[in-house]
């Protein structure tokens, strides 16, 4: 096995390879999706208020 000779050592390089190109597929699939948060109740409330702070600043 590549000349590792744990199983446990040689499990964990392949699951962190695995768990990178997973991450970077998510990635790539979901880069332009979405774009502004829904908000509703508390938090429209909050954000209103935030933008009336930064706009007297």
């Amino acid at each position: 096995m590549l000349g590792i000779p744990d199983f446990w050592i040689w499990l964990a390089y392949v699951l962190c390879i695995a768990s990178t190109l997973l991450s970077v597929g998510y990635g790539l699939i979901n880069w332009n999706k979405g774009g502004e948060a829904d908000l509703s109740g508390d938090t429209a409330k909050w954000a209103e208020e935030e933008d009336k702070i930064s706009e007297e600043l």
